[in-house]
């Protein structure tokens, strides 16, 4: 009775980790694209010589310090705006810390990675995250299955919803 109870929550646990593993698959090539712009080539080749001389759990300090210096302080301001009810100010605020953070994030982690991976605990929290995402996937996967063939069976020659939602996918992915 109780795990039929539970079943929604963590099927909406699931499909919001789904949605955090999407967006950082969608967005992390456009978070590199614009870290290419930033002439961080040559600050990451540095880093990655300095991580490269260190053991794993300086690296792990060098992961976690930027990430902490620079989301920590973002969040304090996201709870201010909150607070003094500036909702649109915050929510830009929490998008581009998602940005700034999946970029500083992902930046660290691509330098230091493997050297935490030889920390054993690292390493084990690593590919419980890869495994839980696989299962969240399959455990959301036939929803999506279902949700998917309803859309399917919306498109018919007298949807005239559907034919504008493939136009304006099709301007979003077409090329500039």
């Amino acid at each position: 009775m109780m795990r039929r109870a539970l079943q929604p929550l963590w099927f909406l646990l699931a499909l919001i980790f789904l949605i955090e593993a999407w967006l950082w698959d969608h967005l992390e090539p456009v978070v590199a694209r614009i870290v290419a712009l930033i002439p961080l080539r040559a600050f990451k080749a540095w880093c990655a010589a300095k991580v490269a001389g260190l053991s794993p759990y300086p690296s792990l300090f060098v992961f976690i310090v930027p990430v902490v210096l620079l989301l920590v302080p973002l969040k304090f301001a996201e709870v201010y705006l909150l607070t003094h009810h500036l909702w649109i100010s915050a929510i830009i605020l929490i998008v581009a810390s998602k940005f700034v953070g999946m970029g500083v994030l992902a930046f660290s982690f691509d330098v230091t990675r493997e050297k935490l991976l030889q920390i054993g605990w690292f390493r084990a929290i690593y590919t419980f995250l890869i495994d839980i995402r696989a299962r969240a996937h399959d455990f959301v996967s036939p929803v999506m299955s279902r949700i998917k063939a309803m859309i399917a069976s919306l498109r018919g020659p007298s949807s005239r919803w559907m034919r504008l939602v493939q136009r304006l996918r099709h301007r979003a992915h077409s090329p500039r």
